[in-house]
C-alpha cells in the first residue's frame, strides 16, 4: 500500500496522494434507493468502482455494505412536487463478477479490466401514480412499475488523471417499453483524504419516443380527463445535469454518504404541459456499515 501511495504522489502530485488513500479505503457506497426516473445520475450509484479496479492491487472475494438511507427529491419528473423517502442501502459484490445493489440492481460484469468494464443488470423503474405522486397527475392514469434490462460500460482515462466515463442504456419491459440511457463522467475532486472522498461530474440523458411520450406526452383520452392539452412528445435529449457524491469515513467500517444532483429537463420533456418546472434537484443521505 505504501508503494502505491508513492506511485500516486510521483505521477500526479500531492493532491492525488491524499486522493489515493481515500480511493483505496473506499469501495462502493451508494445512495439508499435507485428510484427511476431521478435527478441522480447512474454514475452516482457506482462512483469509485472502476477506480477500485484501477488502484487496488487485488479485489476482495466478498464486499458487503449494508445501511439505511433517506432521499428528498421529486415525486415524479417535472411536477415540481417533492417528497421524502427512506429505504435500505445494500451493496454486495462477489469478486469482480456479480453484484446485488439497491443502486445498481442485480447484475454481472461481462468483462472487466483495470481501465474498462462492461456489464449488464436488471433494474427497476418505480413508475408513477396520482394516488402516490400528487394530484397534478389526475386524469393521466398510472405508469406501473416495470423491470429494466441495463447494459453499461465504464472507462477511466489514466491513473494520473482518473476521469471516469460511464455510458448505459436501459430497456423497459413494461411502463413505456422504451429505451432510456445516460452519458456521464465524474472525477475525484481535490481535498479528498483517507477520511473523506468526493466526486463531481455531469450527465446527459436521452430517451426514445415511446419513453418520452409515456412520461411527458398527453393522449387525447388523457386530455379529456385531465387539465392538460393533447401533447405528443418526441425522442431525444431528456435532461442534463450535475451530480455530487461524497463519503465520510467515521471509522474504517462506518461511512456516511451524501449524494446530490441538479438537472434541467430538455426538449419534449421541458416543453410538456405536464412539466411545472424544468429544474429538478435531489439530496440523498445514507449511513452504511462495511463488513
Amino acid at each position: 500500500m505504501g508503494r502505491h501511495f508513492i506511485t500516486l504522489r510521483n505521477r500526479a502530485g500531492r493532491g492525488w496522494f491524499f486522493l489515493g488513500a481515500a480511493l483505496l479505503m473506499m469501495t462502493m457506497i451508494r445512495p439508499a434507493m435507485a428510484q427511476t426516473p431521478s435527478p441522480l445520475a447512474e454514475w452516482q450509484y457506482s462512483s469509485g468502482i472502476q477506480l477500485q479496479r484501477l488502484f487496488e492491487p487485488k479485489i476482495p472475494t466478498w464486499q458487503v455494505e449494508l445501511g439505511l438511507g433517506t432521499q428528498f427529491g421529486p415525486a415524479a419528473d417535472g411536477l415540481g412536487v417533492y417528497k421524502v423517502q427512506g429505504g435500505p442501502a445494500i451493496d454486495v459484490r462477489y469478486k469482480d463478477i456479480a453484484f446485488i445493489s439497491s443502486g445498481e440492481g442485480i447484475g454481472a460484469n461481462l468483462f472487466s479490466f483495470r481501465h474498462i468494464s462492461v456489464g449488464a443488470a436488471i433494474t427497476f423503474d418505480m413508475g408513477r401514480s396520482p394516488h402516490v405522486d400528487g394530484a397534478a397527475l389526475n386524469g393521466l392514469g398510472t405508469i406501473h412499475p416495470a423491470p429494466e434490462l441495463k447494459f453499461f460500460a465504464t472507462t477511466v482515462l489514466t491513473e494520473s488523471f482518473p476521469l471516469t466515463i460511464r455510458v448505459d442504456i436501459r430497456k423497459q419491459f413494461g411502463a413505456s417499453f422504451g429505451y432510456v440511457g445516460d452519458i456521464g463522467a465524474y472525477l475525484p475532486m481535490p481535498g479528498s483524504s483517507a477520511k473523506f472522498a468526493w466526486f463531481l461530474g455531469p450527465t446527459v440523458t436521452l430517451a426514445d419516443t415511446r419513453y418520452m411520450n409515456t412520461y411527458f406526452g398527453v393522449s387525447h383520452n388523457q386530455a379529456a380527463s385531465s387539465r392538460y392539452h393533447y401533447y405528443k412528445a418526441k425522442g431525444g435529449f431528456k435532461s442534463a445535469g450535475l451530480g455530487l457524491d461524497a463519503d465520510y469515513f467515521v471509522t474504517p467500517h462506518a461511512i456516511l454518504n451524501v449524494s446530490a444532483a441538479f438537472d434541467r429537463l430538455l426538449g419534449s420533456a421541458a416543453d410538456s404541459p405536464i412539466t411545472a418546472s424544468p429544474y429538478e434537484g435531489v439530496v440523498s443521505l445514507s449511513a452504511i456499515y462495511k463488513f
